[in-house]
């Protein structure tokens, strides 16, 4: 990126210039090259992923914060098996010094700009989403002007990403862990038990005085994975069972896979309401169950630290809120829940 914090830009040595006067001991007397360090690490949760944003090796880090724990007398952080945790001090240092040192980033990005146009937004999220979700939310600013990059990954890694740098904002099912990353609940995404038109007619026919979960023992199963993730938790919650009568008849590489494979006629399964809202409004998917307690995930939106220096970065981050305020109203006209209609097929 060319718009990125100060605390991803090498780290010149130190010097005079460089350095607070020494009116006192403490932060305030620190070099403000120490001081990018500590926010880097701060933010990355670990020595290692903050190396490479200040442009410095691991050990010349770690070299750095101990240098700053020795001129402030406090332990910055305690050293864990998965990187780092800021202490009570720690933390208080990272609340005073950031809004500084990322205004210093801002005035840098200011005068490093090209022809005044900001830097391309970094935009991740899971790979089913982006088409559904965040496309179209951020198409109406790329035609305005606006840059992005759009890239898809699992969970740990999109929120690692975030930390070194890599991207701008991220939409991931799981709330990051610690309390240097801004995240903000986005919207919940509704998991829907569906199955093709031919399969939803059989059913209605078929089960008789059975319940839903026993009568799809005869109908195939798809599912992106062998133990069935999203199936299992679907079964837990509606139907107070571990899993499904049987396994998967067929299993895909993703979630869009099982989408094509249930309109093709293959089986059923439980996908996310974003990728099947359009297939059962025009019929090709048909809702099997309506329960009053289904399974939701909610999704959330993770800000980079230091990202403000970026005006088009709080654009898109806008743009996402305001699109999932109806991210949960489905289509009108869509098709009503096999449960209420069952003496109708």
């Amino acid at each position: 990126m060319s718009t990125t914090p100060l605390t991803s830009r090498p780290i010149a040595p130190s010097s005079p210039a460089s350095s607070v006067e020494p009116a006192r001991s403490g932060a305030g007397s620190a070099d403000l090259n120490l001081l990018r360090t500590f926010l880097a690490v701060y933010r990355a949760g670990t020595f290692t992923a903050a190396a490479p944003l200040l442009g410095l090796s691991q050990p010349t880090v770690t070299s750095q914060i101990k240098a700053l724990e020795k001129h402030i007398g406090h332990r910055l952080f305690d050293r864990g098996p998965r990187g780092v945790e800021p202490t009570a001090y720690a933390s208080g240092l990272a609340s005073r010094v950031a809004e500084a040192l990322d205004s210093l980033a801002d005035v840098d990005d200011a005068v490093c700009a090209s022809g005044g146009r900001a830097a391309p937004v970094h935009l991740a999220g899971p790979a089913e989403l982006l088409c559904t979700r965040l496309l179209p939310a951020v198409a109406p600013l790329v035609a305005e002007g606006v840059q992005v990059r759009l890239e898809h990954g699992v969970p740990e890694e999109l929120i690692d990403g975030l930390r070194e740098g890599r991207h701008d904002l991220v939409v991931t099912t799981r709330r990051p862990r610690g309390r240097s990353l801004e995240s903000t609940p986005l919207a919940d995404e509704e998991y829907l038990l569906v199955a093709s038109p031919r399969w939803a007619r059989w059913i209605a026919q078929e089960r008789g005085d059975q319940e839903l979960c026993t009568a799809l023992k005869e109908v195939p199963l798809v599912s992106y994975a062998e133990d069935m993730p999203i199936v299992r938790r679907y079964w837990r919650t509606v139907f107070g069972r571990q899993h499904p009568p049987i396994g998967p008849a067929l299993t895909v590489p993703n979630l869009h896979d099982v989408v094509a494979a249930l309109t093709r006629g293959a089986g059923y399964s439980v996908v996310p309401r974003s990728l099947c809202s359009d297939h059962l409004a025009a019929g090709r998917l048909v809702q099997l169950d309506d329960p009053c307690d289904g399974p939701l995930n909610t999704l959330f939106l993770v800000r980079r630290p230091g990202s403000r220096s970026n005006p088009d970065v709080a654009r898109v981050h806008d743009a996402l809120r305001a699109d999932a305020l109806c991210w949960n109203s489905p289509p009108e006209g869509r098709q009503k829940p096999l449960t209420t209609r069952w003496s109708g097929l």
